[in-house]
């Protein structure tokens, strides 16, 4: 996801995400990758096995629960996604 997603599915802002974006990677839960002027996370491929188990539990404990499930209609229906251009 980017940036813009995040803020459109949670409808926070955007200092508020990059903030916690930058708390992840700091812990080490997301690695980032640079290209251009986007910046691309995804979760860090080193993450020990317990803690993909645990994050794996916990999605499947939340789908179909509220808010999550009302964030996943939101950004399904974001206009223009996926297009790099809400960004801009």
């Amino acid at each position: 996801l980017c940036v813009c997603e995040l803020i459109y599915a949670l409808g926070v802002s955007q200092p508020m995400i990059s903030r916690h974006l930058a708390h992840l990677r700091e812990w080490q839960i997301v690695s980032d990758r640079r290209q251009g002027l986007w910046v691309y996370y995804r979760l860090n491929d080193e993450l020990p096995e317990w803690m993909m188990q645990v994050m794996a539990v916990t999605a499947k404990g939340v789908a179909g629960e509220l808010p999550y499930d009302e964030d996943r209609t939101t950004l399904t229906d974001m206009p223009n996604r996926p297009s790099a251009a809400c960004c801009a």
